[in-house]
């Protein structure tokens, strides 16, 4: 399930920053970028699922990180770090069905690992650790099954 889910996410980080510095609109980038890829369609619709959503939600999105990270004004955050956040934070308030909550934070961390600097992935990691612990449902525990749970026999 996770390289399923890396190959649009690397996808996806280029093509935002890629926008974020160039002229064309984010999925102009995508475009470029998935002409590029040999991945699924499958893929490719999880890489317009994120740009998109990131995009749609960006100023909500940075103000999580605002919020999370009060230390550093997002338009100062490394550019790096800021597409990761953008894209990690989409996956958990706004696209959390697609995705565990572990993994969207793992595979941040990883993408900080490989395209920030050293300690982008500490941060990443800890932005992402709080928004979760602070912001989302506490994922349940299997409960046994009882009688009374399976329901009518």
């Amino acid at each position: 399930m996770t390289k399923a889910y890396r190959r649009p996410r690397v996808r996806a980080f280029r093509a935002l920053f890629e926008a974020e510095f160039g002229d064309a609109p984010a999925l102009i980038a995508l475009d470029r970028v998935l002409a590029e890829a040999n991945i699924t369609d499958d893929q490719r619709a999880y890489a317009r699922t994120l740009v998109n959503g990131v995009t749609a939600h960006c100023e909500a999105i940075d103000a999580y990180i605002a919020q999370y990270a009060p230390a550093w004004p997002v338009d100062q955050i490394a550019p790096v770090d800021r597409i990761v956040l953008r894209i990690a934070l989409y996956e958990l308030l706004f696209n959390n069905a697609a995705v565990p909550i572990g993994m969207a934070i793992n595979e941040a961390v990883e993408l900080a690992k490989t395209y920030g600097s050293e300690a982008s992935s500490r941060f990443v990691n800890g932005v992402l650790g709080t928004v979760s612990r602070q912001c989302l449902p506490e994922p349940r525990a299997p409960q046994p099954e009882t009688e009374e749970s399976r329901g009518p026999v």
